[in-house]
């Protein structure tokens, strides 16, 4: 079953307050500029890893989606993913976008 924006947003407040916190800086502090909502980030981030083959549950399980902002005007993601059955932990390479 592939990825959905509901689990990807769960998957960042799963690392914290501070990570959710800012996705939600980022689209409010732009204004009167418009950047992207925080469900827009992760719908595409949900896409992003379904392309990327991290939706199929059966092997993979996300653990949680860590938000940087590099700058005041861009967001880094890096999600944390576990290969099942309890194997190693990954992280994807650092996704910059969402300007």
């Amino acid at each position: 079953m592939p990825l959905t924006r509901d689990q990807l947003r769960a998957s960042f407040e799963r690392a914290g307050d501070a990570h959710w916190g800012a996705l939600i800086a980022h689209h409010e502090e732009a204004y009167p500029e418009s950047r992207p909502t925080p469900g827009d980030i992760a719908k595409a981030e949900a896409q992003r890893l379904n392309d990327a083959g991290f939706g199929e549950s059966a092997r993979y399980q996300l653990l949680e989606s860590l938000v940087q902002r590099p700058t005041p005007s861009r967001v880094t993601i890096t999600h944390r993913i576990r290969s099942l059955p309890e194997g190693p932990v990954q992280e994807t390479e650092p996704f910059t976008n969402y300007e």
